[in-house]
């Protein structure tokens, strides 16, 4: 099918849904608002999975229509329509300057000064220099650096790290060789991964760590004593699956790199910013800065420095931030119009034993962090998965609610089936040496099996007595 054709297909669907909800909305149960967002929400998916168009065109389609259809500055006859059930128009345009997209601008920022002086090359020299030339060698080592880099700081500032070093020898691989994309891809996959090892690695694992306290405390060391086994074998089977989707053509990898490390005021300005940057990202529950408020410090200091000037700007891959910023609207609409815990609370969890409450909200955590942000489905699942295991009594006997917290603090970070799923993701689609095609053709393996992994895991653990 054409590209017109599938435009046509989803534009199709999307005005059967947005024109005549009567035809397929149950009466009653959603609210104008909620049809509204749910039919732009379809249309979102269809669009992002089919590629019809570039997926930020997408993304600027899903701000323009909630904009003009679900908030505050609709026209009249569609505002009123609403009522007072609408969302503020000032909200969604502020996921064009979320937090998340200062923390984006950051690591591009690091990335220009990285490649105007070199500094990418000289990393890529001594981090990989151990792994040989061997391209699942190579690989494998890149993973693993990936992975305990995202245990202690943002999957985000890792991947800007990893993408940005591995520039150099990605640019020696032939683009049409499928080794090229599994190498891209292997840093989301191992960023996602790895953020499950530790309580910081991911803003999932640090909302169900703040409710493990009392008789349900767990430390620092306990949780990565049955995380980072996970992480392990998830990332072995990530780097055996990357093989056999997309098997290299090219042989041995040329890793030898030659250079060091430039000399000179800006040089040493571009070194020292980089170090303070990734130890401040480390480090910050000590500070107290946020991830996203230490990215602005490169911006401000390469900017005021001449580091990277006006001409540099038109080198930012903008399109990134556009279609994080659509995923991020997206996911608001769907929180504030009431309509994702409205799905939630729409399955009956209460009637269903222990161990299926477990896997089912698992399941439902990672389908929902696909399309939504991983901190907004754990702030969303995390509550309901504590009442639980306060009301239900077999959820206490199947480790109560130290499983169940974890088990969707985990999951959410499986959801990274699309470009919008993980600020990884997007990063490595950002390269266009991978497509949408390629997040769902690895993920729908690597998702499902990780739950089931996870479920396991913690099922093993409770009937060992570790809960």
């Amino acid at each position: 099918m054409t590209p017109l054709k599938k435009v046509m297909l989803i534009a199709i669907i999307f005005l059967g849904l947005f024109g005549f909800p009567e035809m397929v909305f149950p009466e009653g149960v959603l609210s104008i608002l909620q049809q509204r967002v749910l039919a732009i929400f379809i249309l979102a998916t269809l669009m992002w999975v089919s590629d019809a168009v570039p997926a930020f065109a997408t993304s600027l389609l899903i701000i323009m229509l909630l904009v003009l259809t679900a908030s505050n500055s609709a026209p009249f006859p569609l505002r009123d329509g609403l009522g007072e059930d609408m969302l503020n128009y000032v909200t969604i345009f502020n996921s064009l300057a979320s937090p998340i997209i200062v923390l984006f601008l950051g690591g591009f920022f690091i990335a220009l000064a990285c490649a105007k002086y070199k500094v990418d090359i000289n990393l890529a020299r001594v981090l990989l220099k151990p792994f040989g030339q061997k391209y699942e060698i190579v690989m494998l080592g890149v993973m693993i650096i990936t992975a305990i880099f995202s245990m202690f700081m943002s999957n985000t500032a890792t991947s800007v790290l990893m993408l940005t070093i591995m520039t150099p020898l990605l640019a020696r691989m032939d683009s049409e060789d499928p080794g090229c994309r599994a190498m891209v891809l292997s840093i989301p996959i191992a960023a996602n991964l790895g953020g499950m090892g530790t309580p910081i690695g991911t803003p999932p694992n640090a909302i169900a760590f703040r409710y493990f306290v009392g008789e349900h405390a767990l430390s620092f060391g306990g949780w990565m004593l049955f995380a980072v086994p996970i992480t392990v074998v998830m990332i072995a089977f990530s780097w055996w699956l990357l093989q056999k989707m997309y098997p290299s053509n090219g042989g041995d990898l040329d890793v030898r790199i030659d250079g060091r490390f430039e000399r000179g005021l800006k040089p040493y300005i571009v070194y020292i910013t980089i170090v303070l940057t990734i130890l401040l990202w480390v480090f910050s529950d000590v500070h107290g800065i946020n991830a996203c408020a230490v990215a602005i410090i490169p911006v401000a200091v390469f900017s005021l420095c001449g580091i990277v000037d006006k001409h540099d700007l038109k080198h930012i891959s903008w399109d990134v931030l556009w279609l994080l910023a659509g995923g991020i609207a997206i996911g608001t609409a769907l929180a504030s119009s009431g309509l994702a815990g409205l799905l939630v609370s729409m399955v009956p969890f209460e009637q269903f034993d222990a161990v299926t409450i477990i896997l089912g909200i698992s399941v439902l955590c990672m389908i929902m962090a696909t399309f939504m942000s991983h901190t907004a489905t754990a702030n969303l699942l995390m509550p309901i998965a504590i009442s639980m295991s306060n009301s239900v009594v077999s959820i206490e006997e199947q480790g109560g609610l130290v499983v169940i917290g974890t088990a969707v603090a985990l999951a959410s970070s499986l959801g990274m089936g699309l470009p919008i799923s993980t600020p990884p993701n997007a990063l490595a689609h950002a390269t266009g040496l991978v497509d949408t095609r390629d997040f769902i053709k690895t993920a729908q393996i690597l998702s499902p099996l990780g739950v089931l992994l996870i479920f396991s895991v913690l099922m093993l653990m409770t009937w060992m007595g570790f809960f």
